[in-house]
């Protein structure tokens, strides 16, 4: 079945075959970094825990990495079987509504090889529309062990990217905003532009005009400037809005898609590295 699915599909999983399922709450502000528990704390979705994306998704920034440099994935195994998540738990990951927090999990899950990990279309916001059942009780869940699978040719580090930038044997996409792709914003870092080489595919052109993620056919039109013959390593600002663009282009048929965690902050905490504000 698809990665995303909806709020009926959800509701009838908790309904009916609850106990291998594990339902998580994302939600996160980078402007308000407590925001997201603030919210989970006030209202969720009944049975759901929440991880936070500067605690549990991403280890704390250093010289070089980025702003969100991937956890110890040992540590974040221990996370995950700890809100009761093995290989045999159905993952469901919501988000305010459809943001990039929820692909993050995703994205790491799927890194650390699990095999049923899906996204709430619409996130809590569309839940909460629908008529459907929340409250602030918090979940309690029987640990597990989480035993990790690593997809290591799902990364790339800046070494490789600069190898295949020389070489020109990838295509790089930054999945940002227009106007912080071509420098004339950014809001986060002290250098604006991206990474020389880099092609923009902004990552909410995954989304529908009513906000819903894209049917796959409409995904692959999205992408269709690429070929899926050729490498793709995709990165945003720090690796989190990179994530929607790697789950749209795996939907797409695209099978050699690489996420490069540290993105521009990791590029430009070297400072012999060179950004460009022109289009690619």
């Amino acid at each position: 079945m698809s990665v995303i699915i909806n709020d009926e599909w959800l509701k009838d999983k908790m309904e009916n075959t609850p106990d291998d399922l594990v339902v998580v709450d994302v939600r996160f502000q980078l402007t308000d970094p407590e925001a997201g528990r603030k919210v989970y704390l006030e209202s969720h979705i009944p049975g759901a825990v929440y991880l936070d994306l500067n605690k549990d998704l991403s280890a704390k920034p250093g010289k070089h990495g980025g702003n969100h440099p991937l956890p110890d994935m040992d540590i974040f195994s221990a996370k995950i079987g700890n809100i009761g998540i093995d290989h045999d738990t159905t993952v469901v990951i919501y988000d305010q509504n459809n943001e990039m927090f929820a692909s993050r999990l995703w994205w790491l899950l799927y890194y650390a090889g699990h095999e049923n990990v899906h996204l709430l279309d619409g996130g809590f916001d569309h839940w909460v529309q629908q008529g459907h059942e929340v409250t602030d009780e918090i979940t309690n869940l029987t640990a597990k062990e989480f035993r990790l699978k690593l997809r290591e040719n799902e990364v790339a580090n800046i070494e490789q990217v600069k190898e295949k930038i020389n070489t020109n044997s990838a295509t790089l996409i930054d999945s940002r905003g227009r106007d912080r792709y071509l420098g004339k914003t950014e809001p986060l870092y002290a250098k604006a532009g991206h990474i020389p080489g880099a092609k923009n595919f902004f990552w909410k052109n995954v989304l529908d005009e009513e906000g819903k993620w894209k049917k796959d056919v409409n995904l692959e039109g999205n992408f269709s400037d690429l070929s899926k013959d050729d490498e793709i390593i995709v990165s945003c600002g720090s690796g989190v809005s990179a994530c929607p663009n790697v789950l749209a282009l795996k939907a797409a048929g695209f099978k050699n898609v690489k996420l490069y965690p540290g993105s521009f902050s990791d590029w430009i905490s070297y400072e012999e590295n060179e950004v460009e504000t022109k289009e690619e």
